[in-house]
């Protein structure tokens, strides 16, 4: 049996207005474009994608499952310019084909510098994951997929959520395949067994899943066109090879990455029953806490270093990797204290306003790289260079700096 698991990350951060050394109001995100790109995405892929997942649903009775990971960012932005989109997630919610993971409120980086922070922002993502949807999220992912075993003991002393979702790392998982469940290696005061393990792993395929994510529409592609049928059969061929078909991805794979006329939602739709059909009576859909309850772990995936699904490196290089983003981090992060201190003396917003540059994207568009993974950092980038996303960010750091003075 090959079950297949189908994660969505949905993320939009709160992009920077340009914001001069002369500027002094803190006033510092651009919301009139914050907005438009919302609208858009909403109209080519939140909609679009999640009424196709709703009627898939429906179609196969419940059969065809998937999970979400929603940033709280991009759940504030929904709420503001597109409500009817949190709607079609509380609709998908009801079904009970659906699942929640719980990350960071905010996208961030912060497990690398500030613990308590990362905590408190995974509790307030839990939060608004039960306001919204009634539900408790027992899965986590980390910003980006970013993974290790520290962070995998971390999790596991939260005692909160019973898996990782993380990237299979050829380095670390060497000729294993990841189409099966593993666990973190053990550490002092967790029991031997591996099922017994407080914290399982899933991990991505990411083969099959940039298939989809990255290749869908590559005409240059020796498998293009990629049909239902064709992909079908490869995950058929998992069977004897492992049991689960992480497929992770971008949400806005669905629409926007993978515009419509690409034949994307076509392909989308008829998944499933190519799926089912591929091998009558074995090929199904899971969600994640599904899969753990379907299949033991056979193995521990020991990660010493951070990893990420970024990149060909799949490291964490896309945010830091040079002076320029090592620099705005540390500096940012200089200033949790001081920000919840004065916080905590009148100032309203000044936590939230930080809480905001915390999220990873404002270092993505720092990245220097223009070798393999140059364009993509382009592509989402509002800047015309590195450079000017580091000023443009470090200007607003100092006046967050000026309000701490005062």
């Amino acid at each position: 049996m090959a079950s297949v698991c189908f994660y969505f990350q949905v993320h939009q951060p709160f992009r920077l207005r340009r914001y001069s050394v002369f500027d002094s109001d803190p006033f510092y995100f651009d919301n009139v474009s914050n907005r438009e790109i919302c609208l858009k995405v909403a109209d080519k892929c939140y909609r679009p994608a999640t009424l196709k997942i709703l009627d898939l649903v429906r179609r196969h009775e419940g059969r065809f499952r998937v999970a979400y990971s929603i940033s709280g960012v991009a759940l504030e932005q929904l709420e503001l310019w597109a409500p009817d989109v949190i709607e079609l997630f509380q609709e998908l919610a009801a079904t009970g084909a659906c699942e929640f993971i719980a990350e960071t409120s905010h996208h961030s980086l912060t497990f690398l510098y500030a613990r308590n922070e990362f905590d408190q922002q995974v509790a307030l993502q839990e939060q608004k994951i039960r306001e919204l949807f009634s539900v408790e999220p027992t899965v986590f992912r980390n910003t980006e997929l970013i993974y290790s075993d520290e962070l995998a003991a971390h999790i596991a002393r939260m005692g909160r959520h019973k898996a990782i979702i993380c990237e299979g790392v050829d380095s670390f998982l060497g000729d294993r395949s990841p189409n099966f469940i593993y666990v973190p290696p053990r550490f002092e005061g967790q029991p031997d067994s591996m099922s017994q393990r407080p914290v399982k792993l899933l991990l991505k395929n990411y083969k099959l899943s940039d298939d989809i994510a990255f290749r869908f529409s590559n005409q240059g592609w020796s498998e293009w066109p990629l049909t239902a049928e064709k992909f079908a059969g490869w995950v058929n061929q998992i069977n004897g090879d492992g049991y689960v078909c992480n497929l992770f991805m971008d949400y806005e794979t669905l629409g926007e990455h993978q515009w419509a006329e690409t034949g994307i939602f076509d392909f989308l739709d008829a998944l499933p029953a190519s799926i089912y059909d591929d091998n009558p009576g074995q090929n199904d859909f899971l969600t994640p806490t599904q899969c753990l309850q379907s299949y033991e772990p056979v193995g521990e995936y020991k990660v010493p270093r951070y990893t990420s699904w970024a990149d060909s490196e799949r490291d964490l290089s896309a945010w830091l990797g040079n002076s320029m983003q090592d620099n705005a981090a540390a500096e940012l992060y200089k200033l949790e204290l001081p920000v919840k201190e004065h916080h905590e003396a009148g100032d309203e917003y000044i936590l939230e306003d930080w809480r905001k540059l915390t999220t990873s994207d404002h270092l993505y568009y720092m990245c220097t790289k223009y070798w393999s993974d140059g364009d993509v950092h382009k592509y989402f980038s509002p800047y015309d260079s590195p450079y000017d996303a580091y000023i443009n960010f470090m200007n607003v750091l100092d006046n967050i700096r000026s309000r701490v003075g005062r």
